[in-house]
């Protein structure tokens, strides 16, 4: 496989996993523009009107993009789909801009916050059962940023252990007991 080509939002979630801490205040600022700059040009295609982005950083070493503005619903799409496709463009974009990867959440109108706290809190309730009934459960099938939300929710957890197991769409998190 060519090092150059991203094939899927599997190696970006891998990638970003292995990349965590690696950026500096200026990285960021780059990583920030770059970012924005691709989201700008993107959306010139929708009629989306005027829309602002704000840029945060978030608890677990990414930055936080949130587009906010009028009539945003086109780029959320059904369950999230439209979003998670922009934030795959943009992250492969920024690989070959920068030439390093660094994770970035795109957001819309807090979208994903409010389904990150969903995610979460579904995660904690997983981990519960998990334990109460001594045996693994496995979740339903996530995207890699899904995925990863229910790891880092679970991570600090000492009475249970997360993996991810299956392939493509299928991709799924198993809560275990310790």
């Amino acid at each position: 496989m060519n090092e150059n080509i991203i094939e899927s939002e599997e190696e970006i979630e891998v990638a970003q996993d292995e990349s965590l801490g690696n950026g500096n205040e200026y990285d960021l600022d780059e990583i920030a523009d770059v970012s924005i700059e691709t989201i700008q040009g993107i959306l010139s295609y929708f009629d989306v009107g005027e829309v602002t982005i704000d840029e945060y950083e978030g608890d677990e070493d990414e930055l936080i993009l949130d587009i906010t503005g009028d009539d945003l619903g086109v780029l959320i799409g059904r369950y999230g789909r439209t979003l998670d496709a922009l934030q795959f463009i943009v992250s492969t974009i920024n690989f070959k801009k920068l030439g390093f990867r660094y994770p970035v959440v795109i957001d819309v109108e807090g979208y994903k916050n409010r389904q990150r706290e969903k995610i979460e809190s579904i995660a904690k309730s997983t981990a519960r059962k998990a334990v109460s009934q001594d045996r693994d459960i496995a979740m339903r099938p996530m995207t890699p940023y899904e995925r990863r939300l229910v790891h880092i929710a679970l991570k600090d957890d000492p009475k249970v252990e997360t993996e991810s197991e299956g392939e493509g769409p299928n991709r799924h998190v198993v809560v275990k007991p310790l």
